[in-house]
């Protein structure tokens, strides 16, 4: 084979991000993990804030978007998610398409894994930037509306994080002392 699929729950279901280090991905579709909760932890210097990660859970699911990579992505995918730091590890899951078919998929999880904790705990939140990113890459890809509410209640830690190209954001602006 020399093509894998890959479910992304986080900044990776924006399809200008995916393709920063991935210029293989091609979305087919959204799916969901059963059995998985989404969280947040380890703070990412790049983003401002903690990164998203799946945490096993049997009460509930993470929508997310299925791409189609060629095989020749899986070392940046990879680099990306920083396997090679230790900070996220990648597992095979089976991911539920909206029509009930079950897609194995690569997915990330991040080695250390947060204990559920609501509502969450400042230290623990994501970025605006990163928040942005993740409503984003949700809403282009159609995510059910009711997991899209969700989204939107996530938190921020009121860090700005870095300003994106696809930001919506007003640039940051500095001031001189």
């Amino acid at each position: 084979m020399n093509k894998f699929m890959y479910f992304a729950y986080g900044s990776n279901m924006l399809a200008q991000r995916i393709h920063i280090q991935n210029p293989t991905a091609v979305r087919i579709g959204t799916g969901k993990l059963n059995r998985f909760r989404l969280d947040f932890n380890e703070f990412s210097h790049f983003w401002g804030g903690c990164p998203s990660t799946v945490v096993p859970d049997p009460e509930e699911h993470v929508w997310g978007v299925l791409w189609q990579l060629n095989t020749s992505d899986l070392s940046n995918l990879d680099q990306q998610e920083g396997v090679d730091q230790k900070m996220y590890v990648p597992f095979e899951v089976n991911i539920v398409t909206p029509n009930g078919d079950n897609v194995l998929s690569r997915c990330y999880m991040l080695v250390n894994q947060p204990v559920k904790q609501i509502p969450l705990p400042l230290e623990r939140r994501p970025s605006k930037a990163y928040l942005e990113t993740i409503l984003l890459g949700a809403n282009e890809s159609g995510l059910p509306l009711d997991y899209l509410q969700c989204l939107s209640e996530i938190l921020d830690n009121g860090n700005d994080g870095p300003k994106m190209p696809w930001s919506k954001r007003e640039p940051l602006k500095t001031t001189e002392l």
